[in-house]
């Protein structure tokens, strides 16, 4: 049996979206589990039938649309013309659309998961955000191209941080803790020293950037990927590992 995390948001009904965690699934080893990740050098063809298991076992109204993921600012929009190549996936890092029953996905392993709508749910959008995406400004750049296009105001707009690695795990050095600081200086705040490194928010770290868009709503999973090694893959804690997945769509 697989098993979800949904957000717990006032998204519209017609709104539906999850994150997947390992439960589940026909990989084995350090796969163990409901590996979605081609890239991980699981057994290719275990890794499609993991996929075809996740769409068959929810009912996902549309065949996904895999992203080629590498860390940049690029968002994509889906369109019914959109082509698809589940294997290789289109680079992007971001992924939005209009379309009614057209999932966005993308996947992670420890970075965070973004979900963003509106309060009327005309739109859906999953952004991949590890930190240097979201030091680069995934999510609020995603965010600007997607209002200026619709013509909507951020105060609409509703957010869920999904699960990813947490705030007592994810060490990083000085220079990464320096790049969030000369974007933004409130981010010294959300690094914690431990040894002779620091410890990040990757949370706090994303409401700093969306707070000057006024969101009308941030929730945010409470769940740590690298300390629940039962639930989720985690790069950070296993480096041989696998893939989870955060979908949303419209119906």
């Amino acid at each position: 049996m697989l098993n979800l995390i949904k957000p717990d948001w006032s998204a519209p009904a017609h709104i539906h979206a999850f994150s997947t965690t390992r439960l589940g699934g026909l990989s084995r080893g350090a796969y163990q589990g409901l590996n979605l990740g081609l890239h991980v050098e699981d057994d290719p063809l275990v890794v499609l039938n993991n996929r075809a298991l996740l769409s068959e076992a929810y009912s996902l109204p549309a065949s996904l649309c895999w992203l080629n993921q590498t860390h940049s600012t690029i968002l994509l929009k889906l369109e019914s013309n959109t082509e698809n190549n589940s294997k290789i996936g289109i680079e992007a890092d971001a992924v939005w659309t209009t379309l009614k029953n057209q999932p966005c996905i993308v996947m992670t392993a420890d970075c965070l998961p973004v979900l963003v709508t509106d309060k009327q749910g005309s739109f859906v959008c999953a952004v991949h955000a590890g930190w240097r995406g979201l030091c680069d400004g995934i999510i609020e750049k995603s965010i600007y191209s997607i209002s200026r296009e619709l013509k909507t105001d951020p105060e609409q707009l509703l957010v869920w941080l999904g699960p990813c690695i947490g705030k007592d795990a994810f060490a990083v050095g000085d220079e990464v803790r320096a790049e969030f600081i000369a974007e933004n200086e409130q981010a010294i705040c959300a690094f914690t020293p431990y040894q002779d490194r620091w410890l990040a928010d990757l949370h706090k770290l994303a409401r700093l950037r969306l707070a000057p868009l006024n969101i009308a709503e941030i929730t945010a999973s409470g769940h740590c990927t690298f300390s629940e090694p039962e639930l989720f893959y985690s790069y950070r804690r296993d480096g041989k590992t696998g893939r989870m997945a955060t979908v949303i769509w419209a119906s």
